[in-house]
């Protein structure tokens, strides 16, 4: 399913225009967005988790030379699913 397609099933489950839930589904996407830039974790009941995590500094290869390449370190963000989907 891809955004357009989740705006059309908003929609009609809600019984509002499409106009309508795009807005709600652009601003869901806005505040998620700054929650986790904040370093802020956001909890959904019934769907899961997301979070930042860092990941650390590793080394990899290059796949044509084979040569070491040093990964640096960035943050990720990270979705654990509830346990039990309804």
């Amino acid at each position: 399913m891809n955004k357009s397609q989740l705006v059309e099933a908003i929609a009609l489950d809600a019984n509002i225009t499409r106009v309508e839930a795009r807005k709600a589904i652009d601003a869901l996407i806005r505040t998620t967005v700054q929650t986790l830039r904040e370093g802020d974790r956001l909890s959904l009941t019934g769907l899961g988790t997301f979070c930042v995590q860092l990941k650390a500094e590793r080394v990899g290869r290059n796949p044509r030379t084979g040569a070491a390449v040093k990964i640096p370190s960035r943050k990720v963000i990270k979705f654990r699913p509830t346990a039990e989907i309804e």
